[in-house]
């Protein structure tokens, strides 16, 4: 089993910033992709930044240029640093991996989520 655990959510004033982690661990042969997503209240949840195992990124059009995601492969860890929050960004933030198992196996594993909440 492989799980993900997500730290560093919170409440900051519009302007600040959160930097959010997270760790994967267990059965782990290789981690693809490592990526973080968001659902806000009455919303579907989206993609926000995510990055593969070549360091390559990706980031929705409202996040480029205030956040940046960065991931250790060593350590299995992702990190989502938020600058310059908004109001909009507020939401619950889901660590995500695409995981290949010993044995080949691939997981899609999700974090339990942790809140970020912008006051204006």
């Amino acid at each position: 089993q492989v799980q993900l655990v997500e730290s560093g959510g919170g409440l900051v004033q519009a302007g600040g910033s959160l930097r959010l982690s997270c760790a994967a661990s267990g059965s782990i042969f290789r981690i693809n992709a490592m990526g973080w997503y968001r659902q806000a209240p009455g919303k579907q949840r989206e993609l926000v930044a995510s990055t593969t195992s070549g360091n390559s990124t990706n980031y929705t059009d409202s996040v480029k240029g205030r956040f940046t995601v960065s991931r250790d492969n060593a350590k299995n860890t992702v990190s989502l640093q938020m600058n310059n929050l908004k109001s909009e960004d507020t939401a619950v933030y889901y660590c995500n991996a695409a995981v290949i198992g010993f044995g080949l196996r691939a997981y899609d594993v999700w974090g339990r989520g942790t809140q970020v909440t912008v006051s204006s």
